[in-house]
């Protein structure tokens, strides 16, 4: 196989929306490297690679079809895995099995590059901008750049809760029936961890789409939700209105740092990977200031290992740059040690509910995709679906794999 010379992919790709995507980069030595390693890594994985000059790699598994393999070497070589992204983007490569294929990759993260090779990361990989560093005015940008999009769009594949995290769910095989049943079992367990009953006066950081401040609201509590997301706002204080707890509930587009006050409680839901590396001994040391000397905080996160995370935290990957600018996702131990280090809270309790997240993300997948006609009809092209999709199973496929985890912590002062 030899690498293209640098070309626009075909018409389905518009330059102008997806510059990276329509055009094949030239990097000639990189597209040979990147075809040894695929090649050989492929061969060692339970996966079946078909390759359109007949051949067949892996030792058989989900089925991985390249339909472009010098477009797809191209990307790798300039770009690592953030070229592999844009290749499922342009079609250079496809999968009926999605989070299959992406679940044995996912599987052997650490050990797919040779060792030898591993030294070279900091030459090879990209570093993230510090455009997308998380201070207060590059927060208000890269959280609109996601959860702006349009409120319509998530409708389509969300439940009924609007709840964009983790469900839990009670045991089996969760079906579409069972998801609002599990968002709610998930939020009414973090306040409950957080102690939030009648008269308390509540604080969240991340509003989502209002469920969480509509069932603290119901239980009698006054809450204050932070959100940097003015389409998030908007829809939530609909959501809040037409409940008739308005009075209880107060949606405000504000920056954590920016918030004044005490709370008898803090709750924040999955907030904390758009926080950023640096910034997260500010954001724990704004909780502990927040909170009142009895008071309790309930915390749902995504965790990696440590190890991965330190060795990744400054890389820019295929999520930053279309899914989630200047996120990181953070380990237990990072958790554990800013709480310990830099506040006067201490941990009470931590549970894990990792294949939870692989089944609501398999649920919303399968939404997503089964949506995709209404998709395009709010103006979004198959660029950005492919994307979407890859991005569901990428998620999917970390939990999958149990290379991602997510644990609901309870904080308490003293």
């Amino acid at each position: 196989m030899t690498a293209l010379s640098e070309h626009a992919v075909g018409a389905s790709v518009d330059p102008a929306l997806w510059p990276d995507v329509a055009i094949v980069p030239h990097r000639p030595l990189r597209a040979r490297i990147a075809h040894g390693l695929f090649e050989h890594a492929v061969r060692r994985l339970r996966l079946t690679v078909l390759l359109p000059d007949g051949r067949v790699l892996g030792r058989g598994g989900p089925v991985m079809t390249v339909r472009r393999p010098a477009a797809l070497e191209s990307r790798v070589g300039a770009s690592g895995l953030v070229g592999f992204g844009e290749a499922y983007m342009a079609g250079d490569w496809d999968s009926d099995d999605l989070a299959g294929v992406l679940t044995v990759f996912a599987a052997s993260v650490a050990t797919v590059v040779p060792p030898w090779l591993q030294r070279f990361r900091r030459i090879a990989v990209l570093t993230q901008p510090s455009s997308e560093r998380n201070s207060p005015p590059n927060s208000r940008r890269n959280v609109s750049r996601h959860y702006d999009l349009s409120n319509e769009m998530f409708e389509l594949f969300l439940d009924e809760t609007m709840t964009y995290s983790s469900a839990l769910f009670d045991g089996g095989t969760p079906t579409w029936s069972d998801l609002a049943a599990g968002q709610r079992r998930k939020i009414d367990r973090l306040l409950d961890g957080a102690g939030v009953r009648a008269g308390s006066e509540l604080l969240e950081i991340g509003t989502g789409w209002g469920e969480l401040a509509l069932r603290a609201a119901a239980r009698g509590a006054h809450v204050t939700s932070l959100t940097l997301s003015s389409e998030q706002k908007e829809l939530a204080e609909r959501r809040i209105a037409a409940a008739g707890l308005a009075d209880h509930a107060t949606v405000v587009l504000r920056d954590y740092r920016e918030q004044e006050g005490t709370f008898d409680a803090v709750v924040s839901v999955e907030m904390i990977e758009a926080v950023g590396f640096d910034y997260w001994p500010v954001y724990f040391g704004t909780i502990d200031r927040l909170l009142r000397p009895s008071g309790r905080v309930a915390l749902q996160a995504i965790t990696m290992p440590h190890d991965r995370m330190m060795a990744s935290r400054n890389t820019y990957t295929w999520i930053h740059k279309y899914i989630f600018p200047g996120g990181i996702i953070p380990s237990t131990r990072s958790i554990e040690d800013n709480v310990r280090a830099g506040t006067s809270m201490r941990v009470v309790d931590r549970f894990a509910m990792g294949p939870d997240y692989a089944a609501t993300l398999r649920l919303w997948r399968g939404q997503f995709e089964a949506h995709a006609a209404d998709v395009c009809a709010l103006g979004f092209d198959e660029t950005f679906r492919r994307m979407w999709s890859l991005y569901l199973a990428y998620s999917e496929a970390g939990f999958r794999s149990g290379y991602l985890d997510v644990h609901q912590y309870v904080l308490a002062k003293g």
